[in-house]
């Protein structure tokens, strides 16, 4: 792809695998920011190595662990994820595409979430748990070699040195946090990394994308 036909929220695949972009910067050369879908760790590309892929009706993926069938004759309940696939917001809502939101209530018109966005039945799909016999599988884009076994989604724990995962002078900024928090990555040990300004973290929470975003690496320019 053309790194202008990439958008924040797309679906796309990257060495095989399914995942959601969540940020685009053309500054750097590894622009386009990724959550692959099955594990939610963040992984950094450029624009020529991802495929678009526009998520439909009976899909199924692995969410985090769990796999879910993409549902449009459903209606959902408190407690349902929804993937936003058709966002038309208001003008105070902040909700874009592809975005997954867990249901607070529901009634005639749509469902508020648990981010307080309003939306209407007409922009999403409903994720059901588990793989439907009818559904279409999009884990991957090419099932050749792949286990038969790939629903098997028990947490791994990522080595932090590979390829997909935390290097050396990274730069990640705190998301949860109203005080601005940037860190150069210093140190990596085991599960453990470290980052400038005496922070200390696991690996597991740096690569949680509502706590920690990755910035540039300044030696990858």
């Amino acid at each position: 792809m053309k790194l202008y036909q990439v958008r924040k929220g797309q679906f796309v695949y990257y060495n095989n695998e399914l995942h959601k972009v969540y940020a685009v910067k053309p500054i750097y050369k590894l622009s386009v920011h990724l959550i692959k879908l099955r594990d939610l760790t963040q992984h950094i590309t450029n624009a020529a190595s991802v495929t678009r892929y526009i998520p439909t009706e009976n899909d199924s993926f692995i969410y985090d662990h769990k796999v879910y069938t993409l549902r449009n004759n459903q209606k959902p309940v408190a407690g349902d994820l929804i993937l936003i696939n058709n966002p038309n917001p208001d003008t105070l809502d902040n909700y874009s595409l592809n975005e997954i939101e867990m249901v607070e209530t529901v009634d005639n018109k749509g469902v508020i979430t648990s981010d307080l966005d309003g939306i209407k039945h007409s922009e999403y799909l409903l994720m059901v748990p588990g793989r439907a016999p009818d559904s279409h599988p999009i884990d991957y884009q090419d099932m050749v070699n792949i286990n038969e076994d790939y629903d098997n989604v028990s947490p791994q724990i990522i080595h932090p040195y590979g390829e997909l995962s935390v290097q050396l002078g990274d730069i990640y900024k705190k998301k949860d946090s109203d005080v601005l928090i940037e860190a150069m990555v210093v140190e990596i040990n085991g599960q453990t990394i470290y980052l400038g300004g005496s922070i200390e973290v696991p690996h597991e929470e740096l690569m949680n994308p509502n706590k920690w975003e990755f910035q540039y690496n300044p030696f990858n320019n």
